[in-house]
């Protein structure tokens, strides 16, 4: 192994095609869309080099929304860490601790993370139906007519309704994660903590929670980027309807580009969300400081 490390041009080998393949798929789009953020281009004709003016257009513009729907993936975000990470760390501890049919529920809780984003929105709009959906259905059997709704073809509860499954079905991903760390943690540390007589509750939040921190890191991490990413589930669900209601960078962008053919918007956009998942990403970083970093 040492001979290979020193061998450079057996790292150089090794390394190029991934490099290659690095730089093809996102260095190269990255500053493509950077370069089409300066421009007013319909993706046809000759583009007209405006400089920031579409970015300066996406805060000015009332008729794009964008920093409307900016906060909306800051909401789903909060609501990813805050409700989608707690509620998978809540299962993966009571799964590590060894219950029966441990490997069942494993699987069960991660089937939604391999079924496809688009067969799942398609489910969920079964559930939504404002005539036949299962929601409706349960409230009006209970007799909660009165809270019956439209769900997603409602203004004022059409980002929650797509909230839901957006955090449903990666609560199984998470979930995953925090249960690999766990099992990875000492078994002595555990064990030394019972023979103290310690509650569960003082050893998941004295010894299990601080020696997964890089995974709890990691996962609100993929929480917030995954939201300010997030697209194929509210595409499928509202198309960011209605009346922007739902709308999502991602989802904006789209409309911008395909839509409405306004490339450079669309680009400025795309950089924006770039900008973001960085940031957030490197602040969370040095949020959660691991000892030895």
């Amino acid at each position: 192994m040492d001979k290979v490390r020193k061998n450079k041009t057996a790292l150089i080998i090794f390394l190029l095609p991934a490099t290659i393949l690095f730089v093809i798929i996102i260095i190269v789009p990255i500053f493509m869309s950077c370069y089409y953020s300066l421009l007013k281009w319909d993706g046809m004709t000759t583009g007209k080099f405006v400089g920031f003016d579409n970015y300066i257009n996406l805060f000015k513009d009332t008729s794009i929304q964008f920093p409307k729907t900016l906060w909306h993936a800051v909401v789903i975000a909060i609501f990813s860490v805050f409700i989608q990470l707690p509620i998978s760390l809540g299962l993966a501890l009571i799964l590590a601790k060894g219950i029966k049919g441990e490997r069942f529920f494993l699987s069960v809780f991660f089937i939604p993370v391999l079924i496809s984003s688009v067969v799942i929105g398609q489910l969920w709009l079964k559930i939504y139906n404002p005539n036949y959906g299962l929601l409706n259905t349960f409230l009006k059997t209970v007799g909660l007519s009165g809270w019956v709704h439209t769900w997603l073809g409602e203004e004022k509860t059409a980002l929650a309704a797509v909230m839901v499954p957006i955090l449903w079905q990666f609560i199984g991903y998470h979930m995953l994660l925090f249960y690999a760390g766990i099992k990875s943690v000492p078994r002595e540390l555990i064990e030394a903590a019972q023979v103290d007589s310690a509650t569960s509750w003082q050893i998941n939040t004295k010894i299990i929670i601080p020696q997964i921190k890089p995974i709890i890191r990691m996962c609100t991490i993929f929480a917030v980027v995954g939201s300010f990413k997030t697209f194929d589930m509210i595409y499928v669900l509202t198309n960011g309807g209605p009346s922007h209601a739902s709308e999502v960078p991602s989802t904006l962008m789209i409309n911008l580009i395909f839509g409405r053919n306004q490339y450079g918007l669309g680009s400025a956009v795309a950089v924006i969300i770039i900008i973001l998942c960085f940031a957030f990403a490197i602040g969370i970083k040095r949020i959660f400081k691991v000892e030895g970093e």
